[in-house]
């Protein structure tokens, strides 16, 4: 029974490290297929879903399929909830650009020989403005109202004790005013750590679901069916049927490595290097890459780059630090992150995870 346990693993890994190199390779040639062709920005619906959450993986230029341990990973890769010892709960509040506010929330549960269960919810909000219309192009006095959200499940497991899996269930919505659209979507991902030093890779699709679509009474509109019939009704109620818009799927493939510990065998610093690859359905592609410091366990420095080899990005470095202590019995991870957002200056995002 042992024997056969090797052989399958065996088989396993080394389908999965086929697996890997093909879509890297894939990827790579997509890159340079893509260089002289018009960018699809704009051209997908709740871009929301994009913002990323985490100050560590924003720290780190979002170079975090492979470094997904934590809550965090249900976001990153949902493969990497798996390796999670204890319950854990994140809190990220974000002042986003534009006097947009972002706040995303998750729960993780780790029930041993079943895996690791996960929910979260993530909420785009804005302050109210007020209707213009031609009539009254400065305001009518009457408040208009828009926000985006999302909620999920996410469920993890390792088969191995070097390959996981992982996928979220979400159902996402967007609403203006009085109309709404909403859309089901799921996430699935894989994490590999190999034989070699302990090196990471992952790979992870994002928002792979149905299209979305406005609806609601604002669509209602007063329609003559026939102009050339004299005398018919000229006010039928008709609606108007707007576009359908597919999500912002994000394909992401990774490689880390922990240099100091998997490589010289440092037990109280460690520094992590990690690349990510991003094949998006709404943009070119491009990379991301960071590094982490960490010392005595306790302290972190990181410093990474976003959005390389992207034309006309608004992505460039990023740094941070983290800091983990215990508070009766509860382990925090208290994180910060400083985000260059080209033209739109640079944002400072804070982050918090609990293990109990």
């Amino acid at each position: 029974m042992r024997n056969d346990y090797k052989f399958y693993k065996k088989i396993l890994t080394k389908n999965f490290m086929k697996s890997i190199i093909t879509l890297i390779s894939i990827l790579l040639i997509s890159f340079e297929m893509n260089a002289q062709t018009i960018g699809r920005v704009g051209t997908t619906a709740a871009p929301f879903l994009k913002i990323p959450v985490g100050a560590r993986a924003l720290a780190m230029g979002e170079a975090y399929s492979t470094l997904s341990e934590d809550i965090t990973g249900v976001f990153w890769n949902p493969a990497g909830i798996s390796a999670m010892n204890n319950m854990q709960v994140l809190f990220n509040h974000y002042d986003y650009i534009a006097d947009l506010t972002y706040d995303y929330g998750a729960f993780s549960l780790p029930i041993q020989e079943l895996g690791t269960f996960g929910v979260f919810i993530g909420y785009l909000g804005m302050p109210d403005i007020e209707r213009t219309t031609i009539q009254f192009p400065d305001g009518n006095g009457e408040k208009v109202s828009a926000s985006s959200f999302v909620v999920g499940f996410s469920y993890s497991r390792a088969l191995t004790d070097r390959f996981s899996i992982g996928g979220n269930v979400k159902y996402i919505r967007e609403n203006i005013w009085h109309s709404s659209a909403s859309a089901y979507a799921f996430d699935v991902g894989v994490l590999y750590r190999t034989f070699f030093k302990n090196i990471r890779l992952g790979m992870s699709i994002s928002n792979f679901g149905s299209q979305m679509q406005m609806e609601g009474r604002d669509a209602l509109v007063q329609h003559d069916i026939n102009q050339q019939f004299a005398g018919n009704n000229e006010n039928i109620n008709a609606y108007l049927e707007t576009e359908q818009y597919p999500l912002p799927i994000l394909f992401r493939v990774g490689v880390s490595a922990n240099i100091l510990e998997d490589f010289f065998e440092l037990k109280d610093y460690d520094l992590i290097v990690a690349v990510d690859a991003i094949h998006p359905n709404d943009n070119k592609e491009y990379i991301n890459a960071g590094s982490e410091l960490t010392l005595y366990d306790m302290i972190a420095l990181r410093a990474g780059y976003r959005q390389l080899l992207l034309d006309g990005t608004e992505g460039g470095l990023t740094f941070g630090v983290g800091l983990k202590f215990e508070v009766m019995n509860t382990l925090l991870n208290l994180d910060y992150a400083n985000v260059d957002f080209g033209r739109l200056d640079h944002q400072n995002k804070f982050s918090l995870i609990l293990s109990f």
